[in-house]
């Protein structure tokens, strides 16, 4: 027969499940539940050690057992916490759209918070994770190609089994988390190979140093080339990080400026690391006089609004009817549900417009 204690969390347990606390961040003080079970204070702290233990309580001194997350099933609504770089961005509101869709459908509530691509912000939001009930979490990697100074608290979510998904990014060091990513040296290579296909031979590319995108994006790049037999000259690619780019969008355009002067005389066309980027190259190209397509060709990333209302439509990479939103939402839920999962990388379609026509 199995301890008393084991018994009465097992009961506690059963009680989280069915949403008998759905009202209240806490359960019963440590004497109420003695009364009830007719035990011993110290077994019932063995039975709440036993809950703290699967991640689902937690004690604090002076305020008793706090609910972080309720097992899957029952009819409380769940807690996702939502972590993304940047909430207004340009590209997001449809991820974010999908998220909420795949997280209501399935009785969770999410909690949406934005880092800025900041590891200072990024610390204060898994801090205060920490602090709080959250029984799953679907972030955007911050900075992902560099170190990142935050894995401590990752590791203590997740020593409270608090499933965890990555999007667009993940962190090399931080073991046992599924992730959705593009296919970023897929989408490079392509790329490269398109424009090298419609006659273009003097390549440049336009990438970002700080995320993991812009990495795995430069190396089909590289790749592409390569493989086409065209050189890949170092002055021809422009490398911005998170703080150039907050610079460059509030006018300050000197580097880039810089980088166009040096080299549009050198190149024929570009692979952007995103829409964003392409939209505003094409507005510097065009102040100088140049003619896109006719002088130079400019692809990119993500096929968003920017790529139908820049002043060229750009040839851009699509995800198609793949949302990562939605395929992150999904994997967290099915992790929820205790089911097998395995990451994911969504592929690309191109969608051809005016920015690339064939080089005559």
């Amino acid at each position: 027969m199995a301890a008393k204690y084991q018994l009465i969390a097992d009961e506690l347990r059963a009680h989280i499940k069915a949403g008998k606390y759905a009202t209240a961040t806490g359960l019963p003080p440590e004497f109420t539940i003695a009364e009830e079970y007719q035990v011993s204070r110290q077994t019932v702290r063995q039975a709440l050690a036993v809950l703290v233990r699967e991640g689902l309580i937690e004690t604090r001194q002076g305020s008793g057992s706090h609910i972080l997350r309720s097992p899957s099933g029952g009819g409380q609504r769940r807690s996702i916490a939502v972590i993304f770089t940047y909430i207004g961005d340009y590209f997001f509101p449809g991820i974010l759209r999908e998220v909420e869709n795949v997280l209501s459908q399935n009785n969770c509530t999410p909690s949406l918070f934005a880092t800025q691509n900041q590891v200072s912000n990024e610390r204060r939001i898994l801090s205060n994770l920490l602090t709080q009930p959250v029984d799953g979490i679907l972030v955007e990697a911050t900075k992902s190609a560099l170190p990142n100074p935050n894995l401590d608290l990752y590791r203590q979510l997740m020593e409270r089994n608090i499933p965890i998904v990555f999007m667009h990014g993940y962190y090399a060091n931080l073991s046992g988390v599924h992730y959705v990513l593009d296919a970023n040296f897929d989408g490079g290579r392509l790329l490269a190979h398109y424009l090298a296909d419609n006659g273009y031979r003097r390549i440049g590319g336009i990438f970002k140093s700080d995320d993991i995108q812009g990495h795995g994006r430069y190396d089909g790049y590289a790749t592409g080339l390569r493989e086409k037999g065209l050189p890949l000259q170092d002055r021809h690619v422009y490398w911005y990080n998170t703080e150039i780019k907050a610079s460059l969008m509030a006018g300050d355009d000197a580097p880039i400026r810089a980088f166009l002067d040096e080299t549009l005389g050198e190149v024929d066309s570009f692979v952007c690391y995103n829409d964003e980027l392409a939209n505003f190259l094409v507005g510097q190209m065009q102040k100088r006089g140049l003619r896109i397509p006719g002088d130079a060709a400019v692809v990119s990333f993500d096929n968003s609004y920017y790529s139908e209302i820049a002043a060229v439509p750009l040839t851009s990479l699509s995800h198609g009817s793949e949302n990562a939103g939605r395929t992150a939402a999904e994997i967290l839920i099915k992790q929820l549900g205790g089911e097998y999962c395995q990451s994911v990388q969504i592929p690309w379609v191109l969608v051809e417009r005016e920015s690339s026509r064939k080089k005559k």
